[in-house]
């Protein structure tokens, strides 16, 4: 909501417009009046909306033409004074204030205007028969107050109203012509009813409607007004209310009606609360809150917001199957004003045997955007609701930011779930399998891959002495000489070469001697494509006695082409390394290193299905 309302009073002379802001100021008609008001500012404490508020007197006698179009192109409403007893003044109002003013606004961001006749006592009748058809003729005319400065009849009112006209106007929500909302409107407040309905069954039970009331209005709402608010809509329209709970076309009519009942501020609240501004958009603020990353740190998410996560899993996954079927992530990302995974995110995380993404790498691909793209993860759990739904000042308080690497490693210890290895190699290495291995796909499902969804990314989760842990794959695209800091920005590094190409494992030599030789990040040399006959390599060391010669692990034997289940020890070992990078190097000579973490895998994985079974059971 806006931090203050600037109100400009404008009109012909002697209709009176200062006496209103005299009347306002003092609580009674002024002896004297001035041929212009001093600009006067009324604090947030006296005001019902809170807010600040600047009242502007213009005169004709004192003020220049450029002076008053700079208060117009200031002013955030306008009051258009004419006097009940002058015709001329009520004729001035179609035939030069109206075309000034909106000849000095931007057409898209009309200024509201409020039409205020003065003078009310020194007449019997009213303005209005006069008045109305210059209302519907003019969409920019919020309304139209008859006031007496003299009595002060009205005078709050004027003010009131010209405050909420800015604070809660009616065109961004309603078409009058129509008699009905906005096409942006009923975008932002399906998106509402969307994020409000927690069991996504198309309709707001007692239990969702009554947290709804409370987190938009801080208060429930009693049974009895409940029953009360259904039977205004059940009177009104036949499927607004379907099993005793209110329907979208429900939710939508309750908001018509609030706005032709004059009652646009409950509207604006719901909508303020649920982030959106005054162009019914999303605001930055919302989409982005502040969050500090100190270098060397990494951004994960934090057990709420798994949780949250998990629940609007369950909530789009009708059919119970732990899966996401194309049907279903469409559904999920219908509070999106664009849909965010394309179809490179099937071959980044785990998918079940029809390709669709399954609980875990559904888990794995939020984690997976939180590590690289924080403020993208912040803007999609603001689309989802996450701060409304778990009470949270915003989605900042759903990220951990982890601690400085470099302390992790002079502690020899981590409490990050997230790890990045970079997977490096020449061209044709087996690169791209060794990561489609890691989401449980052999040869001949990767060769399934259309070319244009393939990913550079895989994640997934492995168990690390009995501790469930995210490992992120990312395989770097083979350009020697222009290695950046992000591409070498990881916990441990993976250097691939096909064992049938004579020219493979020079890539990796060069690659190593060149940018990890003197680096404390563990390397580890695969040896891909291990089903396939060996040929020596064309460099002047063997993989082997290269590895001895620079301390490194002998390259391990790594193969895809298999209709076998796919073995996952590597990348228990991989992750193993990236959490203790000392013992990586301690442990070189100790094979037991190896067969701890290859077991406590084994062990959770065994425990993780078990797990896995009941929670479908459970379901």
């Amino acid at each position: 909501m806006r931090k203050d309302v600037r109100i400009l009073l404008v009109g012909e002379p002697k209709v009176g417009k200062t006496s209103l802001i005299m009347s306002l100021v003092s609580e009674e008609f002024p002896d004297e009046v001035p041929l212009r008001a001093e600009e006067i500012t009324i604090p947030a404490d006296v005001t019902p909306e809170r807010v600040p508020t600047h009242i502007v007197d213009y005169s004709e006698a004192e003020q220049s033409d450029e002076q008053l179009f700079q208060e117009i192109s200031k002013a955030n409403v306008i009051c258009i004074v004419y006097s009940v007893n002058n015709k001329k003044s009520i004729e001035r109002v179609t035939s030069h204030w109206i075309p000034l003013i909106n000849d000095r606004t931007d057409k898209d961001s009309r200024v509201p205007l409020i039409l205020v006749g003065n003078k009310s006592d020194l007449v019997e009748h009213s303005s209005m028969e006069t008045i109305l058809p210059i209302m519907n003729q003019y969409q920019d005319i919020e309304t139209c107050v008859e006031c007496s400065a003299k009595n002060l009849k009205n005078i709050s009112e004027l003010f009131y109203y010209a405050q909420k006209a800015v604070l809660h106007p009616t065109g961004p929500l309603y078409c009058p012509e129509e008699k009905e909302l906005k096409p942006s409107c009923i975008k932002a407040l399906t998106r509402i009813f969307k994020v409000s309905d927690l069991d996504n069954d198309g309709i707001l039970n007692d239990n969702e409607l009554n947290f709804f009331q409370r987190t938009c209005f801080n208060t429930p709402l009693a049974t009895q007004a409940l029953e009360d608010v259904k039977n205004v809509v059940r009177r009104n329209m036949t499927d607004g209310v379907k099993d005793n709970g209110l329907t979208l076309k429900g939710f939508l009519f309750l908001h018509t009606l609030f706005i032709q009942r004059g009652r646009h501020e409950t509207t604006w609240t719901v909508l303020r609360r649920f982030g959106y501004d005054d162009d019914l958009e999303l605001t930055q603020e919302y989409l982005f809150p502040m969050i500090k990353i100190p270098p060397d740190c990494t951004t994960e998410l934090n057990h709420n917001a798994y949780l949250f996560l998990q629940s609007v899993f369950d909530k789009h996954d009708k059919d119970r199957d732990c899966a996401m079927s194309p049907e279903e992530v469409k559904d999920l990302f219908k509070v999106f004003p664009y849909m965010p995974w394309g179809p490179d995110v099937n071959n980044t995380v785990c998918t079940n045997e029809q390709g669709w993404i399954t609980y875990q790498g559904y888990l794995s691909q939020w984690t997976l955007t939180t590590y690289l793209d924080v403020q993208r993860s912040l803007e999609y759990l603001g689309y989802l609701g996450y701060s409304i739904i778990y009470e949270q000042e915003s989605q900042a308080a759903a990220i951990t930011v982890t601690r400085n690497k470099r302390i992790d490693l002079q502690k020899k210890q981590t409490q990050r779930s997230v790890f990045r290895c970079n997977v490096l190699g020449a061209r044709g290495s087996g690169k791209s399998g060794f990561l489609q291995a890691f989401l449980g796909k052999n040869l001949q499902r990767q060769r399934r891959i259309r070319e244009d969804h393939k990913s550079f990314y895989a994640i997934s989760t492995t168990y690390v002495y009995g501790q469930e842990k995210y490992l992120l794959l990312h395989e770097v695209m083979p350009d020697f000489d222009f290695l950046s800091e992000a591409d070498l920005a990881c916990d441990v590094v993976c250097l691939v070469y096909d064992i049938n190409n004579p020219r493979s494992f020079e890539y990796c030599a060069k690659v190593y001697k060149q940018y990890f030789i003197d680096s404390k990040t563990p390397c580890v040399v695969i040896a891909a494509k291990s089903d396939l006959h060996e040929v020596r390599q064309h460099y002047s060391l063997l993989p082997q006695e290269f590895c001895r010669k620079h301390k490194l692990h002998p390259p391990q034997p790594f193969t895809c082409n298999t209709t076998d289940a796919l073995n996952k020890d590597i990348y228990t070992r991989l992750t193993t390394m990236a959490m203790y990078p000392h013992m990586a190097q301690a442990d070189l000579k100790n094979s037991t290193f190896w067969l701890r973490a290859s077991l406590g895998a084994t062990v959770c994985a065994v425990l993780g299905f078990a797990m896995y079974r009941a929670l479908l059971k459970q379901r």
